[in-house]
Protein backbone atom coordinates (compact mmCIF):
# COMPACT_ATOMS: atom_id res chain seq x y z
CA UNK A 1 0.00 0.00 0.00
CA UNK A 2 2.46 2.25 0.85
CA UNK A 3 4.43 1.62 -2.70
CA UNK A 4 1.36 2.59 -4.31
CA UNK A 5 1.10 5.67 -2.61
CA UNK A 6 4.66 7.00 -3.29
CA UNK A 7 4.14 5.47 -6.52
CA UNK A 8 0.87 6.98 -7.25
CA UNK A 9 2.18 11.02 -6.18
CA UNK A 10 5.33 10.17 -8.17
CA UNK A 11 3.45 9.93 -11.33
CA UNK A 12 1.06 12.85 -10.61
CA UNK A 13 3.76 15.23 -9.73
CA UNK A 14 5.57 14.19 -13.38
CA UNK A 15 2.70 15.29 -15.21
CA UNK A 16 2.33 18.73 -14.37
CA UNK A 17 5.57 19.62 -15.87
CA UNK A 18 4.48 18.22 -19.97
CA UNK A 19 0.92 19.81 -18.99
CA UNK A 20 1.85 23.52 -18.05
CA UNK A 21 4.29 23.42 -21.30
CA UNK A 22 1.52 21.92 -24.02
CA UNK A 23 -0.56 24.86 -22.71
CA UNK A 24 1.77 27.31 -23.05
CA UNK A 25 2.44 26.20 -26.40
CA UNK A 26 -0.85 25.49 -27.67
CA UNK A 27 -2.13 28.67 -25.72
CA UNK A 28 0.98 30.75 -27.96
CA UNK A 29 -0.15 29.01 -31.02
CA UNK A 30 -4.22 29.69 -30.92
CA UNK A 31 -3.05 33.37 -29.96
CA UNK A 32 -1.17 33.66 -33.07
CA UNK A 33 -4.19 32.51 -35.14
CA UNK A 34 -6.21 35.45 -33.51
CA UNK A 35 -2.80 38.29 -34.38
CA UNK A 36 -4.45 39.37 -37.16
CA UNK A 37 -7.80 40.04 -35.76
CA UNK A 38 -6.08 41.90 -32.76
CA UNK A 39 -3.65 43.83 -34.73
CA UNK A 40 -6.90 45.00 -36.74
CA UNK A 41 -8.35 46.20 -32.99
CA UNK A 42 -4.93 48.24 -32.83
CA UNK A 43 -4.80 49.76 -36.34
CA UNK A 44 -8.36 50.87 -36.38
CA UNK A 45 -9.28 51.64 -33.08
CA UNK A 46 -5.57 52.69 -31.35
CA UNK A 47 -6.35 50.47 -28.72
CA UNK A 48 -4.32 50.54 -25.38
CA UNK A 49 -1.54 47.70 -24.64
CA UNK A 50 -3.88 47.29 -21.42
CA UNK A 51 -6.78 47.08 -23.37
CA UNK A 52 -5.00 44.15 -25.73
CA UNK A 53 -4.10 42.41 -23.04
CA UNK A 54 -7.98 42.53 -21.93
CA UNK A 55 -9.27 41.40 -25.01
CA UNK A 56 -6.93 38.20 -24.91
CA UNK A 57 -7.64 37.74 -21.85
CA UNK A 58 -11.36 37.59 -22.42
CA UNK A 59 -10.64 35.00 -25.63
CA UNK A 60 -8.90 32.74 -23.55
CA UNK A 61 -10.91 30.69 -21.95
CA UNK A 62 -12.88 29.72 -24.97
CA UNK A 63 -9.77 28.21 -26.16
CA UNK A 64 -8.42 26.55 -22.68
CA UNK A 65 -11.70 24.35 -23.07
CA UNK A 66 -9.85 22.77 -26.34
CA UNK A 67 -6.26 23.19 -25.20
CA UNK A 68 -6.79 21.31 -21.23
CA UNK A 69 -7.90 18.27 -22.98
CA UNK A 70 -5.61 17.80 -25.61
CA UNK A 71 -2.77 19.01 -22.74
CA UNK A 72 -4.18 15.85 -20.53
CA UNK A 73 -4.06 13.17 -23.30
CA UNK A 74 -0.35 14.78 -24.52
CA UNK A 75 1.10 15.04 -20.59
CA UNK A 76 -0.30 11.67 -19.65
CA UNK A 77 1.35 10.21 -22.68
CA UNK A 78 4.66 11.66 -22.56
CA UNK A 79 5.01 11.07 -18.62
CA UNK A 80 4.47 6.94 -19.47
CA UNK A 81 6.82 7.64 -22.12
CA UNK A 82 9.54 8.59 -20.24
CA UNK A 83 9.03 6.27 -17.58
CA UNK A 84 8.80 3.27 -19.65
CA UNK A 85 12.18 4.49 -21.83
CA UNK A 86 13.96 5.14 -18.59
CA UNK A 87 12.74 1.43 -17.48
CA UNK A 88 10.34 2.41 -14.72
CA UNK A 89 7.34 0.60 -15.63
CA UNK A 90 9.50 -2.68 -15.65
CA UNK A 91 10.83 -1.31 -12.06
CA UNK A 92 7.58 -0.88 -11.00
CA UNK A 93 5.69 -4.11 -12.10
CA UNK A 94 8.56 -6.27 -10.40
CA UNK A 95 7.92 -5.09 -7.31
CA UNK A 96 4.29 -6.66 -7.53
CA UNK A 97 2.39 -3.62 -8.84
CA UNK A 98 0.02 -4.22 -12.10
CA UNK A 99 -0.58 -1.93 -14.90
CA UNK A 100 -3.75 -1.43 -13.38
CA UNK A 101 -2.34 -0.19 -10.53
CA UNK A 102 -1.43 2.68 -12.15
CA UNK A 103 -4.48 3.86 -12.89
CA UNK A 104 -5.23 5.75 -10.11
CA UNK A 105 -2.80 9.04 -10.78
CA UNK A 106 -4.22 8.92 -14.34
CA UNK A 107 -7.43 9.17 -13.51
CA UNK A 108 -7.13 11.87 -10.71
CA UNK A 109 -4.77 13.46 -13.01
CA UNK A 110 -7.74 13.56 -16.12
CA UNK A 111 -10.77 14.66 -13.33
CA UNK A 112 -7.96 17.79 -12.78
CA UNK A 113 -8.66 18.46 -16.52
CA UNK A 114 -11.70 17.83 -16.01
CA UNK A 115 -12.51 20.02 -13.74
CA UNK A 116 -10.49 23.06 -14.98
CA UNK A 117 -12.57 22.35 -18.76
CA UNK A 118 -15.76 22.28 -16.26
CA UNK A 119 -15.27 25.56 -14.78
CA UNK A 120 -14.54 27.13 -18.21
CA UNK A 121 -17.52 26.04 -19.93
CA UNK A 122 -19.80 26.54 -17.02
CA UNK A 123 -18.96 29.80 -15.30
CA UNK A 124 -15.66 31.65 -16.60
CA UNK A 125 -16.60 30.68 -20.84
CA UNK A 126 -20.04 32.13 -20.59
CA UNK A 127 -18.53 35.40 -18.57
CA UNK A 128 -15.52 36.13 -20.51
CA UNK A 129 -18.06 35.69 -23.67
CA UNK A 130 -19.90 38.75 -22.88
CA UNK A 131 -17.35 40.68 -21.16
CA UNK A 132 -15.86 40.42 -24.58
CA UNK A 133 -19.10 41.40 -26.31
CA UNK A 134 -19.42 44.60 -24.04
CA UNK A 135 -15.89 45.88 -24.43
CA UNK A 136 -16.28 45.39 -28.36
CA UNK A 137 -18.73 47.24 -28.51
CA UNK A 138 -17.79 50.04 -26.26
CA UNK A 139 -14.40 50.08 -28.54
CA UNK A 140 -16.46 49.94 -31.61
CA UNK A 141 -19.08 52.94 -30.34
CA UNK A 142 -16.16 55.20 -28.75
CA UNK A 143 -12.96 55.18 -30.62
CA UNK A 144 -14.26 54.20 -34.36
CA UNK A 145 -13.21 58.35 -35.47
CA UNK A 146 -9.86 58.00 -33.89
CA UNK A 147 -9.06 54.77 -35.29
CA UNK A 148 -9.66 56.09 -38.57
CA UNK A 149 -5.80 55.61 -40.73
CA UNK A 150 -4.71 57.47 -43.33
CA UNK A 151 -4.29 55.33 -46.77
CA UNK A 152 -5.28 52.15 -44.95
CA UNK A 153 -8.30 50.08 -46.14
CA UNK A 154 -10.66 49.64 -43.16
CA UNK A 155 -13.08 46.24 -43.60
CA UNK A 156 -14.86 46.72 -39.98
CA UNK A 157 -18.18 46.54 -40.81
CA UNK A 158 -19.20 43.66 -42.55
CA UNK A 159 -19.20 44.37 -46.58
CA UNK A 160 -17.92 47.57 -46.58
CA UNK A 161 -14.49 48.85 -47.24
CA UNK A 162 -13.49 52.34 -46.12
CA UNK A 163 -10.38 53.89 -47.65
CA UNK A 164 -9.35 57.82 -46.72
CA UNK A 165 -6.03 59.23 -47.92
CA UNK A 166 -6.17 61.71 -45.54
CA UNK A 167 -7.49 63.23 -42.80
CA UNK A 168 -8.02 66.81 -41.55
CA UNK A 169 -8.42 66.24 -37.63
CA UNK A 170 -8.08 70.44 -37.36
CA UNK A 171 -11.27 70.94 -39.36
CA UNK A 172 -12.66 66.92 -39.01
CA UNK A 173 -12.67 66.11 -42.71
CA UNK A 174 -11.91 63.21 -44.57
CA UNK A 175 -10.27 63.78 -47.72
CA UNK A 176 -10.36 61.64 -50.67
CA UNK A 177 -12.81 59.21 -49.68
CA UNK A 178 -13.03 55.84 -51.38
CA UNK A 179 -16.05 53.11 -50.39
CA UNK A 180 -17.08 49.74 -51.48
CA UNK A 181 -20.16 48.56 -50.79
CA UNK A 182 -21.62 45.15 -51.38
CA UNK A 183 -24.44 45.09 -48.69
CA UNK A 184 -26.95 45.49 -52.21
CA UNK A 185 -27.56 41.87 -53.02
CA UNK A 186 -26.30 41.13 -56.54
CA UNK A 187 -25.14 45.15 -56.55
CA UNK A 188 -21.45 46.18 -55.34
CA UNK A 189 -21.68 50.19 -55.28
CA UNK A 190 -18.43 52.18 -55.25
CA UNK A 191 -18.84 55.60 -53.70
CA UNK A 192 -15.80 58.24 -54.90
CA UNK A 193 -15.78 61.58 -52.72
CA UNK A 194 -12.92 64.40 -52.43
CA UNK A 195 -14.20 64.47 -49.30
CA UNK A 196 -16.65 64.02 -46.47
CA UNK A 197 -17.07 63.71 -42.53
CA UNK A 198 -18.05 60.99 -40.32
CA UNK A 199 -20.71 61.65 -37.58
CA UNK A 200 -21.79 58.99 -34.95
CA UNK A 201 -24.64 58.42 -33.37
CA UNK A 202 -23.73 55.30 -30.22
CA UNK A 203 -27.23 55.17 -28.91
CA UNK A 204 -28.58 53.86 -32.24
CA UNK A 205 -25.19 51.87 -32.94
CA UNK A 206 -24.69 53.93 -36.34
CA UNK A 207 -22.27 56.23 -38.13
CA UNK A 208 -22.97 58.26 -41.02
CA UNK A 209 -20.66 58.98 -43.32
CA UNK A 210 -21.26 62.73 -44.97
CA UNK A 211 -19.94 62.66 -48.28
CA UNK A 212 -19.61 65.77 -51.16
CA UNK A 213 -19.46 66.21 -54.65
CA UNK A 214 -18.82 62.88 -55.53
CA UNK A 215 -19.96 59.38 -57.34
CA UNK A 216 -21.10 56.48 -57.00
CA UNK A 217 -20.54 53.77 -59.39
CA UNK A 218 -22.84 50.89 -59.66
CA UNK A 219 -23.00 47.35 -61.25
CA UNK A 220 -24.35 43.89 -61.20
CA UNK A 221 -22.38 40.95 -62.41
CA UNK A 222 -25.58 38.92 -63.00
CA UNK A 223 -27.11 41.51 -65.60
CA UNK A 224 -23.59 42.95 -66.60
CA UNK A 225 -24.91 46.70 -66.11
CA UNK A 226 -23.54 49.51 -64.43
CA UNK A 227 -24.73 52.74 -63.77
CA UNK A 228 -22.62 55.96 -62.22
CA UNK A 229 -24.58 59.13 -60.62
CA UNK A 230 -23.28 62.44 -59.61
CA UNK A 231 -24.32 63.57 -56.32
CA UNK A 232 -23.89 66.96 -53.86
CA UNK A 233 -24.40 65.58 -50.52
CA UNK A 234 -24.75 61.63 -50.00
CA UNK A 235 -25.17 59.99 -46.47
CA UNK A 236 -23.89 56.37 -46.07
CA UNK A 237 -25.07 55.07 -42.68
CA UNK A 238 -22.50 52.17 -41.08
CA UNK A 239 -24.37 50.14 -38.24
CA UNK A 240 -22.38 47.90 -36.26
CA UNK A 241 -25.30 46.43 -34.70
CA UNK A 242 -24.91 43.14 -36.41
CA UNK A 243 -21.14 42.65 -35.54
CA UNK A 244 -21.80 42.70 -31.12
CA UNK A 245 -25.63 41.51 -31.95
CA UNK A 246 -25.73 40.35 -27.89
CA UNK A 247 -24.17 43.19 -26.53
CA UNK A 248 -26.13 45.80 -28.94
CA UNK A 249 -29.47 44.14 -27.67
CA UNK A 250 -28.60 44.07 -24.25
CA UNK A 251 -29.34 40.65 -24.34
CA UNK A 252 -27.03 37.37 -23.87
CA UNK A 253 -26.61 35.19 -26.37
CA UNK A 254 -26.50 31.47 -25.49
CA UNK A 255 -23.05 30.96 -25.65
CA UNK A 256 -23.26 33.86 -23.26
CA UNK A 257 -25.76 32.35 -20.86
CA UNK A 258 -25.28 30.19 -17.73
CA UNK A 259 -26.46 26.67 -17.51
CA UNK A 260 -29.80 28.11 -15.68
CA UNK A 261 -30.47 30.49 -18.49
CA UNK A 262 -29.58 28.22 -21.26
CA UNK A 263 -32.17 25.77 -19.94
CA UNK A 264 -34.86 28.25 -19.78
CA UNK A 265 -33.97 29.47 -23.36
CA UNK A 266 -33.67 26.37 -24.90
CA UNK A 267 -37.50 25.60 -23.07
CA UNK A 268 -39.47 28.85 -24.50
CA UNK A 269 -37.78 28.05 -28.12
CA UNK A 270 -39.36 24.21 -28.12
CA UNK A 271 -41.78 24.63 -30.61
CA UNK A 272 -41.15 27.63 -31.96
CA UNK A 273 -37.83 27.96 -33.66
CA UNK A 274 -36.37 24.69 -34.41
CA UNK A 275 -32.80 25.93 -35.62
CA UNK A 276 -32.37 28.13 -33.08
CA UNK A 277 -33.58 25.09 -30.29
CA UNK A 278 -30.82 22.78 -31.76
CA UNK A 279 -28.18 25.33 -31.20
CA UNK A 280 -28.99 25.99 -28.05
CA UNK A 281 -29.32 22.22 -27.30
CA UNK A 282 -25.79 21.41 -28.82
CA UNK A 283 -24.43 24.47 -26.86
CA UNK A 284 -25.42 23.00 -23.32
CA UNK A 285 -24.32 19.60 -24.23
CA UNK A 286 -21.21 21.11 -25.33
CA UNK A 287 -20.47 22.42 -22.31
CA UNK A 288 -20.24 18.88 -20.45
CA UNK A 289 -19.06 16.92 -23.06
CA UNK A 290 -15.70 18.57 -23.64
CA UNK A 291 -14.64 18.57 -20.00
CA UNK A 292 -15.52 14.32 -20.53
CA UNK A 293 -12.99 14.44 -23.17
CA UNK A 294 -10.44 15.18 -20.58
CA UNK A 295 -11.45 11.64 -18.56
CA UNK A 296 -12.09 9.54 -22.31
CA UNK A 297 -8.47 11.06 -24.03
CA UNK A 298 -6.71 10.51 -20.99
CA UNK A 299 -7.83 7.22 -20.44
CA UNK A 300 -6.09 6.12 -23.80
CA UNK A 301 -2.95 8.09 -24.07
CA UNK A 302 -1.87 5.59 -20.48
CA UNK A 303 -1.93 2.11 -22.54
CA UNK A 304 -0.07 4.57 -25.51
CA UNK A 305 2.48 5.72 -23.11
CA UNK A 306 3.39 1.85 -22.04
CA UNK A 307 3.24 -0.12 -25.28
CA UNK A 308 5.70 2.64 -26.92
CA UNK A 309 8.47 0.63 -25.14
CA UNK A 310 8.20 -1.85 -27.07
CA UNK A 311 8.21 0.64 -29.93
CA UNK A 312 9.76 3.76 -31.55
CA UNK A 313 8.47 6.30 -28.44
CA UNK A 314 7.39 8.65 -31.68
CA UNK A 315 4.59 5.95 -32.73
CA UNK A 316 2.95 6.46 -29.21
CA UNK A 317 2.93 10.49 -29.97
CA UNK A 318 1.71 9.94 -33.50
CA UNK A 319 -1.03 7.68 -32.46
CA UNK A 320 -2.17 9.97 -29.70
CA UNK A 321 -1.73 13.28 -32.38
CA UNK A 322 -3.56 11.44 -34.49
CA UNK A 323 -6.85 9.82 -32.05
CA UNK A 324 -7.13 13.68 -31.42
CA UNK A 325 -7.29 14.48 -34.49
CA UNK A 326 -9.99 11.55 -35.04
CA UNK A 327 -12.24 12.76 -31.62
CA UNK A 328 -12.02 16.59 -33.35
CA UNK A 329 -12.98 15.67 -36.50
CA UNK A 330 -16.02 13.28 -35.06
CA UNK A 331 -17.05 16.57 -32.54
CA UNK A 332 -16.81 18.60 -35.71
CA UNK A 333 -19.26 16.49 -37.49
CA UNK A 334 -21.14 15.58 -34.33
CA UNK A 335 -22.02 19.30 -34.47
CA UNK A 336 -22.74 19.82 -38.26
CA UNK A 337 -25.08 17.00 -38.14
CA UNK A 338 -26.76 18.09 -34.18
CA UNK A 339 -27.56 21.28 -35.07
CA UNK A 340 -29.07 20.56 -38.88
CA UNK A 341 -31.41 18.08 -36.77
CA UNK A 342 -29.45 14.56 -38.92
CA UNK A 343 -28.60 13.52 -35.11
CA UNK A 344 -29.76 14.33 -31.94
CA UNK A 345 -27.69 17.27 -29.72
CA UNK A 346 -27.13 14.45 -27.04
CA UNK A 347 -25.19 11.76 -29.39
CA UNK A 348 -23.71 14.50 -31.97
CA UNK A 349 -21.67 15.83 -28.58
CA UNK A 350 -21.16 12.67 -26.85
CA UNK A 351 -20.41 10.23 -29.43
CA UNK A 352 -16.69 10.92 -29.54
CA UNK A 353 -16.68 10.74 -25.88
CA UNK A 354 -17.93 7.28 -26.42
CA UNK A 355 -15.57 6.86 -29.07
CA UNK A 356 -12.30 7.16 -27.58
CA UNK A 357 -13.36 5.69 -24.11
CA UNK A 358 -14.06 2.75 -25.72
CA UNK A 359 -10.63 2.69 -27.92
CA UNK A 360 -8.94 3.32 -24.48
CA UNK A 361 -10.21 0.36 -22.61
CA UNK A 362 -9.75 -1.93 -25.64
CA UNK A 363 -5.42 -0.48 -25.34
CA UNK A 364 -5.87 -0.55 -21.51
CA UNK A 365 -7.43 -4.46 -21.60
CA UNK A 366 -4.71 -5.39 -23.79
CA UNK A 367 -1.79 -3.85 -22.35
CA UNK A 368 -3.47 -5.45 -18.57
CA UNK A 369 -2.90 -8.31 -20.37
CA UNK A 370 1.10 -8.22 -21.45
CA UNK A 371 -0.34 -8.08 -25.41
CA UNK A 372 1.23 -5.77 -27.46
CA UNK A 373 -0.87 -3.14 -29.42
CA UNK A 374 1.74 -3.22 -32.16
CA UNK A 375 2.27 0.43 -32.16
CA UNK A 376 4.33 0.68 -34.70
CA UNK A 377 2.37 -1.48 -37.15
CA UNK A 378 -0.31 0.93 -36.61
CA UNK A 379 1.31 4.10 -36.96
CA UNK A 380 2.59 2.50 -40.86
CA UNK A 381 -0.56 2.31 -41.60
CA UNK A 382 -2.06 5.06 -40.68
CA UNK A 383 1.02 6.74 -42.48
CA UNK A 384 0.04 5.25 -45.76
CA UNK A 385 -3.46 6.14 -45.84
CA UNK A 386 -2.55 9.85 -45.31
CA UNK A 387 0.18 9.66 -47.85
CA UNK A 388 -2.92 8.06 -50.11
CA UNK A 389 -4.84 10.63 -49.27
CA UNK A 390 -2.27 13.67 -49.52
CA UNK A 391 -1.33 12.03 -53.11
CA UNK A 392 -5.21 11.93 -54.06
CA UNK A 393 -5.91 15.45 -52.97
CA UNK A 394 -3.32 16.62 -55.28
CA UNK A 395 -4.56 14.85 -58.26
CA UNK A 396 -5.50 17.75 -60.59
Amino acid sequence: MKLNSITNRYIFKEMFVPFSINIFIFAFLFLMTEMLKIANWIVNYNLSLWAVFTLIFYTMPMFLTFIIPMSVMLAILLTFLRLSSDNEIVAIKSCGMSIYGLLPPVLLFAVFGFMLTLFLTLYAGPRSKASLEAMSLKVATTNMDIGLKERTFNDTFKDVMLYVNKIDVHNKKLIDVFIEDKRQADIISTVVAPEGRLISEPEKYTYHLILSNGTIHQTNPKERSATSIQFNTYTLSLNFKEQFASAARQKKGREEMNVAELRQYIEKLAGEDKEAFLKAKMELHRRYSLPVACLALGLLAFPLGIQSKTAKRSFGLILCLFFFFVYYLLLTAGYSFGKSGVLPPAIGMWFPNFVMTGIGVFFLFKTGKDRSLKLDLLAQRIQLVLTKFYRVKRTP
